[in-house]
């Protein structure tokens, strides 16, 4: 019942594919603070679309927003040392596509955009159409909310309750409360409401990674109100098929109560940290699913 499971996109992010590269390698460099210079979403979208590759690698944890973001922009990920990624971490990924990335990288990068040729430029397009077709198959926010429902079994719940302790940014929370809204509208409940994935006059520019990829997403009618007022009696009555922790590790609200009411494998934890110490055979033991980034 332990899964492994990635950040992913919203498939609105992902361009056409159909861009005009004026560099051979991104300026943005990861680490390197001097060049993160974008204020907006367009700007640093724009710095991928016009590169042929970019460079990410591990910091923190394995899986980064950013690989989604490049491949999602229509660019090529180098991606320092994939070879050395755990089995289980950053599982969902198409790292043999990305291994082949790195090769045409080094192919590639000691030459000006006008003195690629034709050949060249075929067989980039190539595998940059493989990486979007494998994005919008596999890693949009729609298809990871998917996955958690195949791999528990719950293809046919009606109702979910998606709970968080903590509300601030959670990139592994957010996105794959994205994926639920997408797949169920407000019949997955957040609570309390997680306000800055949705349409608001929040400054989103002072969230953590000033907001991009992951705010403003949703219509705020994707989030019944009403539901707020009664969540303990909802709780209490079964409403909800099973029940989501978005970041077991930022808080587990009303844990003991659902404990009494739900059956342990209708209660399902996500853990989207770089660092943590999870202590997988505890909750496993209970029998609930567990969902792990970094494993």
């Amino acid at each position: 019942m332990l899964h492994p499971i990635t950040f992913s996109i919203p498939k609105e992010k992902i361009c056409s594919g159909d861009t005009v590269k004026t560099k051979m390698v991104s300026n943005l460099i990861p680490g390197d603070m001097k060049t993160y210079i974008y204020n907006t979403e367009e700007e640093y979208y724009n710095e991928y679309k016009t590169s042929y590759f970019a460079i990410t690698k591990k910091k923190a944890g394995w899986d980064c927003m950013r690989h989604y973001e490049i491949i999602a922009n229509g660019c090529i990920p180098y991606f320092i040392d994939i070879e050395k990624c755990p089995k289980y971490t950053m599982f969902l990924l198409p790292k043999e596509l990305l291994m082949e990335g790195n090769a045409l990288y080094n192919k590639l990068k000691n030459k000006h955009v006008n003195e690629l040729t034709e050949e060249e430029k075929k067989e980039y397009g190539i595998l940059q159409q493989k990486l979007m077709d494998y994005t919008r198959a596999h890693l949009t926010t729609k298809k990871m909310a998917e996955y958690i429902l195949q791999k528990t079994q719950f293809t046919g719940v009606s109702n979910i309750l998606y709970l968080s302790g903590d509300t601030s940014p959670d990139y592994l929370r957010c996105v794959t409360l994205h994926g639920f809204k997408e797949l169920m509208g407000n019949k997955c409940h957040d609570y309390p409401k997680v306000p800055h994935i949705y349409k608001s006059n929040i400054n989103y520019s002072q969230l953590y990674g000033k907001g991009i990829t992951y705010t403003k997403l949703l219509d705020p009618s994707l989030h019944n109100d009403a539901l707020d007022a009664t969540i303990l009696e909802n709780i209490k009555n079964k409403y909800y098929d099973i029940v989501i922790y978005g970041s077991y590790h930022r808080g587990m609200p009303h844990y003991d109560l659902i404990c009494q009411i739900y059956k342990p494998n209708e209660i399902i934890l996500l853990c989207g940290e770089d660092i943590h110490n999870c202590n997988y055979n505890t909750f496993l033991k209970k029998g609930h699913s567990m969902f792990v980034r970094e494993i």
